[in-house]
């Protein structure tokens, strides 16, 4: 489904946690819905002004019956300092949706998602579509300290798990530490690469299958610059075109 750019308004925008924040904005084209996985590429500054690139950030939640799309995101450079002064009445474009998202349909079973820190924001409307297709999934979660955002999840999942690298909030440790694999027939990841590749190790040595959703910097969004590109068991592939998401066996070499 090719992007589409469209002006949108933004509808409230709120500090979740530190240098973390929830933007919603009014998406004006039901015809091409958002999925669990894809992204939209931002910008609210001139095409002359830097940062030269839009920020490519996922969807954290899509509600077609009032057109409301939201980004759960976190500050980290010029881009994202100029989204985080956005107030409501404020416009921006959008560009997307883009890439191949979760595959909800095809998943079956028992369904294990997980995910680590700003890693978890396309995983709320994966669980939505899962809950929506009569399955709920057990959430495992690891953040640095204080977990954000949980609270939203808990009514769409079976079982909610924890774990902080300060030892705050439930299991002190990383969430590789609690998840095992063999007690499920899919795992769904998204959070940081190390994170990501030790639990794909995990699920390889339980015979499980693991689906990743990877993270590149990106330039176009549609897969015509090749600068997102990643090396796969099957070649070398666009991040935004051929994924985010992909097996995990073929981009971690399992």
């Amino acid at each position: 489904m090719p992007a589409t750019a469209c002006e949108v308004k933004v509808l409230a925008h709120t500090v979740v946690a530190p240098n973390i924040r929830l933007l919603a904005v009014t998406w004006p084209r039901a015809d091409k819905a958002p999925h669990a996985g894809q992204f939209f590429m931002l910008r609210c500054w001139p095409d002359t002004a830097a940062p030269l690139l839009s920020r490519p950030i996922s969807v954290h939640s899509w509600d077609e019956s009032t057109g409301t799309l939201e980004f759960l995101y976190e500050v980290r450079g010029q881009g994202t300092r100029l989204l985080a002064a956005l107030l409501p009445g404020d416009t921006l474009l959008l560009s997307g949706p883009s890439g191949n998202g979760f595959d909800v349909a095809a998943a079956e079973g028992k369904i294990a998602v997980v995910g680590g820190g700003i890693g978890t924001a396309p995983l709320y409307q994966l669980v939505r579509e899962l809950a929506a297709a009569g399955k709920k999934p057990d959430l495992y979660t690891g953040f640095r300290d204080e977990p954000y955002g949980l609270e939203r999840f808990a009514p769409l999942c079976g079982r909610v798990h924890v774990a902080t690298d300060s030892g705050k909030v439930g299991y002190h440790g990383l969430v590789t530490g609690i998840l095992h694999p063999e007690e499920y027939d899919l795992v769904l990841c998204c959070g940081p690469e190390p994170m990501m590749k030790a639990v794909a190790a995990k699920c390889e040595a339980a015979g499980v299958k693991c689906l990743v959703s990877l993270e590149k910097k990106m330039a176009c969004g549609v897969g015509a610059c090749l600068g997102c590109t990643c090396h796969t068991a099957s070649g070398a592939k666009s991040v935004c075109k051929h994924g985010p998401v992909f097996d995990s066996k073929e981009v971690f070499g399992l």
